[in-house]
């Protein structure tokens, strides 16, 4: 791994101008900025026992839970690539899809890109089963935004309590049926989640839980993700 150089610290204030399946990390690859194909060669030579993954987990700093792609791990460390600029914060989580934490500690960042060292031992082969064993289990991000929910009866409003690609869990004052169809809103006017059709799967008093008629594209999820906890990391 490189060494730690002038890592930027991110400020997550928000910009001045203005339970579900999930989608397979693969699809996702090709809407990541930047070439696929630059990694460093000699750097994936150093690494012992290094091992490529492309799968789809959670990045989690202070800064909130962001979604990225794990490209490769050593016994040293592993490798992430995002939609967006690397968040910064500490401490510093990998969250695998399959309930595993991994502490981790930065040590070199290229735009989106980010390499760390694992914070303790780590069973690295156990992490690498764990990517082979769920490759297509979807992430959920724990992140709370206001949202106005119209029906052909009335308007609404309520907060979104967790995220997916195909869907969310709210809490809302309405009382909607298990099938209703519903139309959400971002409660400001040009707002990233501006009109999704979602179905509602099921209800436990004033809970929610909907799957969206269009699956959010990997990248959507994380720009979406990024902008609702902190937008700069999109500049």
């Amino acid at each position: 791994m490189d060494n730690a150089a002038n890592i930027p610290q991110v400020d997550c204030g928000h910009d001045e101008h203005p339970d579900t399946g999930p989608v397979d990390a693969l699809e996702a690859i090709g809407e990541i900025a930047g070439d696929e194909n630059a990694e460093d060669g000699s750097e994936l030579r150093a690494a012992q026992r290094f091992t490529l993954l492309i799968r789809a987990a959670k990045l989690v700093t202070s800064q909130g839970e962001f979604v990225c792609i794990l490209r490769d791990v050593s016994e040293s460390g592993l490798s992430v690539r995002l939609f967006h600029r690397v968040p910064t914060g500490e401490p510093i989580e990998l969250h695998m899809p399959g309930g595993n934490v991994y502490e981790l500690r930065l040590v070199w960042e290229r735009r989106n890109e980010a390499g760390f060292e694992f914070v303790g031992n780590v069973d690295v082969s156990r992490l690498i089963n764990e990517a082979g064993t769920y490759p297509k289990r979807g992430l959920r991000l724990g992140v709370f935004f206001p949202i106005k929910l119209r029906t052909l009866t009335g308007k609404f409003e309520g907060v979104v309590e967790n995220l997916s690609q195909q869907g969310a869990r709210f809490e809302c004052d309405g009382l909607f049926a298990i099938d209703q169809t519903l139309t959400l809103e971002s409660p400001e006017a040009g707002g990233e989640f501006f009109d999704i059709r979602a179905k509602v799967r099921w209800r436990r008093d004033h809970e929610y839980g909907v799957v969206f008629e269009n699956t959010l594209s990997l990248r959507d999820f994380a720009r979406l993700a990024a902008r609702l906890q902190c937008p700069k990391v999109l500049d």
